[in-house]
């Protein structure tokens, strides 16, 4: 029997709720213990429920599934919350301004942590050490691309980090050198995750994950996320993950993704399979489980490191961070082992390898049931869009990345037609494919509903006075929400715990403060969840005084 099983049966009535689900509204809905029972008409859920019910009346609200971010980085995200804010800074004065500001009220921290910055905030989109130097020269400065596909450090972080100008980039990352070869302080994709990122990750120890997954928990609950998706799980965040579960602190459901780096050596690479192998098999629990793996195939249109047909607008181009033939042996064990793939794909010579890697897989190992996905597609063939269609491949893509008000980079580094396709989420539908949508936070807010109004106008949520971007690739708003909701969990093998209203699967919902789909499209800007309910408990309840 369920937790909580014998407890009375919960109504909540007198509502409209939209199920994400076959049967697409509902009036009523049951819980017993922590799974819906029955999900319909008023009068039928009063009888199911009984006389001893206890009776939530909504007063009419309206009630979603809960949202699960179908991409997503969980601990990440709470430990951005606490460092410098550069989301839009948009200049090199304003980004200086604030860190200057943090470093003086905060002179006793180590160093300084920050967050948001854009390569289109940057002169030639390459910023240089001397710029952090200028404002913060006795401690180490480390300032994370809004991407974070790069970083920049002062001098003093570099000294940290033992980067000098004699230390080399790894294969498929760069340290970013001057004229006379010496290091500017810029260091993207693998380079980051090799150099730096085990640098930072010294500093902080078990209760700083901790408390970074609690803020994250809190927001999450906050703004009507029941389910998240970890794209890069590491042992150090599983294991907040896991202590929290223990300690039954998890509010959202967690399905993972466990990071597989290149290391250049096949066997370590399988290696890397195998522990995640380990973890899908022996630990799961209704609220943390590991699915499957990620790989970065390529890295950002930004940071001019993702891998594409032709090349930028300055001619220069890059090669994926993992080549066919060292990606397609790590993709086909995986899928024998029954695992999900998630492959980090932006340009569309990096999606074809990953659709290149699937193919192999197929063909190895023979029909089977496969969930493997690509994340993110944001420069794509239409040829290609039909093949991982007809591969069952999922296009798992995040509205917040096409917001005009961060888009001017994005096309500027193009600069042809192929900014008149960037993020064709119908195109992916029309072909037969599922679209999973997500928000890859913190690269990008956190908040589903503002992702939701970008999904379906294609206007910025961070400025909306700004013309949409694309606005035939909108999709509707009902649509949007089931890509976000039922999609979203059917992505991560979550289809039988949550993502739709529907007998039998935990009761995770949200009511909201009015009828988004009846109000103006920019009132997602505003609408506020009065209330989150995951397993059947209320995880969040708003302050009085929200109207509807």
């Amino acid at each position: 029997m369920d937790k909580d099983a014998t407890m009375p049966a919960q109504l909540y009535r007198n509502a409209r709720i939209f199920t994400s689900d076959r049967r697409t509204w509902a009036e009523s809905l049951v819980v017993v213990g922590d799974r819906l029972t029955y999900v319909g008409d008023e009068a039928t859920a009063a009888r199911v429920a009984g006389p001893d019910a206890l009776i939530h009346d909504l007063d009419g609200a309206t009630v979603l599934p809960g949202f699960v971010d179908g991409h997503a980085h969980v601990v990440g995200t709470g430990e951005a919350a606490v460092q410098v804010d550069l989301w839009g800074a948009n200049t090199v004065a304003e980004i200086q301004r604030r860190i200057r500001t943090w470093a003086e009220e905060n002179p006793e921290a180590p160093r300084v942590l920050a967050t948001g910055w854009k390569h289109g905030d940057i002169p030639g989109g390459t910023p240089d050490r001397s710029m952090l130097d200028a404002i913060v020269a006795d401690r180490p400065v480390y300032a994370q691309a809004y991407d974070f596909h790069s970083i920049w450090l002062n001098s003093a972080a570099l000294a940290e980090a033992g980067i000098d100008d004699a230390t080399p980039s790894p294969p498929g990352g760069t340290i970013h050198r001057d004229e006379r070869g010496a290091a500017t302080g810029l260091v993207d994709e693998t380079a980051m995750h090799h150099l730096v990122w085990p640098v930072l990750d010294r500093f902080a120890d078990d209760s700083d994950r901790d408390e970074a997954l609690a803020v994250v928990l809190a927001a999450y609950a906050e703004s009507g996320i029941v389910g998240s998706t970890e794209m890069a799980l590491g042992e150090a965040d599983y294991e907040a993950m896991r202590r929290a579960d223990e300690a039954s602190a998890l509010t959202t459901r967690i399905a993972a993704f466990w990071r597989v780096q290149p290391t250049g050596d096949e066997g370590s690479n399988l290696a890397q399979v195998e522990r995640a192998v380990e973890l899908a098999t022996h630990r799961a629990t209704p609220f943390l489980r590991v699915t499957g793996i990620k790989v970065m195939v390529d890295g950002t249109v930004d940071g001019c490191t993702a891998a594409l047909g032709k090349p930028y607008a300055n001619g220069a181009n890059t090669d994926p961070i993992w080549s066919l033939a060292e990606l397609a042996p790590v993709v086909a064990a995986a899928d024998a082992a029954g695992l999900q793939v998630a492959m980090h794909a932006i340009g569309d010579e990096a999606i074809r390898v990953a659709i290149g890697a699937v193919e192999h897989a197929v063909a190895l190992n023979g029909p089977k049931e496969r969930r493997h996905r690509i994340e993110h597609l944001e420069v794509v063939d239409p040829a290609d869009i039909e093949r991982l269609a007809a591969l069952g491949i999922t296009a798992s893509m995040q509205p917040v990345h096409a917001d005009p008000a961060i888009q001017e980079n994005w096309r500027r580094v193009l600069g042809d037609e192929r900014v008149d396709r960037g993020f064709p989420w119908p195109e992916m539908t029309d072909a037969g494919a599922v679209l999973a949508l997500g928000t890859d936070s913190p690269t990008s807010p956190h908040a589903p509903l503002p992702n939701m109004f970008i999904a379906a106008t294609r206007r910025s949520a961070l400025d909306p006075s700004l013309p949409a971007n694309i606005a035939h690739y909108a999709l509707p708003l009902a649509d949007a929400i089931v890509h976000a909701t039922r999609d979203a969990a059917w992505a991560s093998r979550s289809e039988q715990l949550h993502g739709r209203l529907a007998e039998g699967l935990y009761a995770d919902f949200i009511v909201l403060d009015r009828d988004i789909f009846t109000r103006p499209l920019e009132e997602l800007l505003d609408t506020r969840v009065l209330r989150t309910v995951v397993g059947g408990r209320v995880v969040h309840q708003a302050q009085p005084g929200a109207n509807r």
